[in-house]
């Protein structure tokens, strides 16, 4: 192998090698508390249930309270979870295990959008992962929520989980 195309290789190698580590991280609002209003009224309300779902039940883990915010139903389109708010409450706190603590006075969530139309919101959060190709490395991507609202409360839901 002449030194030309020795240098070609090892420059082209450099240029692919930069193209696999060139994702940008992911990076939530810096005020996310402030995402979840709207100047419609009915937008307003929904992005605050979805807000105090996020802080008080999934932060907090106060799921005693998911009746002020989850219908009876509750259709879960997550695969780890059964449907109907009764379904949803044993899942947090028998299978994730999730215990009651202090509800802030801020939300701890990384959030990067929330979105609302019609009846539905949805809210997408900062995700960190361990990188399975490099241990001990973390990345970052992005989580959703997207719940459908019926008289005040979440009342359909749906993110990314698989088995």
């Amino acid at each position: 192998m002449t030194i030309q195309r020795y240098l070609f290789a090892l420059i082209g190698l450099w240029f692919c090698s930069a193209c696999l580590h060139a994702q940008e991280p992911v990076t939530g609002a810096p005020d996310p508390d402030a995402l979840f209003t709207s100047s419609d009224p009915r937008l307003n309300a929904n992005k605050q249930v979805a807000y105090h779902i996020i802080k008080e039940l999934i932060e907090a883990g106060h799921w005693e309270r998911a009746d002020r915010y989850l219908t009876e139903r509750y259709v879960q389109h997550n695969p780890l979870a059964a449907s109907g708010r009764a379904g949803v409450v044993k899942f947090f706190t028998e299978v994730v295990k999730a215990k009651p603590s202090p509800i802030p006075e801020k939300m701890k969530s990384k959030i990067v959008a929330v979105l609302a139309q019609g009846d539905l919101v949805v809210v997408s959060y900062v995700r960190e992962r361990d990188d399975p190709k490099n241990p001990g490395e973390k990345y970052t991507t992005t989580w959703f929520d997207m719940w459908r609202f019926k008289d005040g409360k979440a009342d359909e839901h749906w993110d990314p989980a698989t088995k």
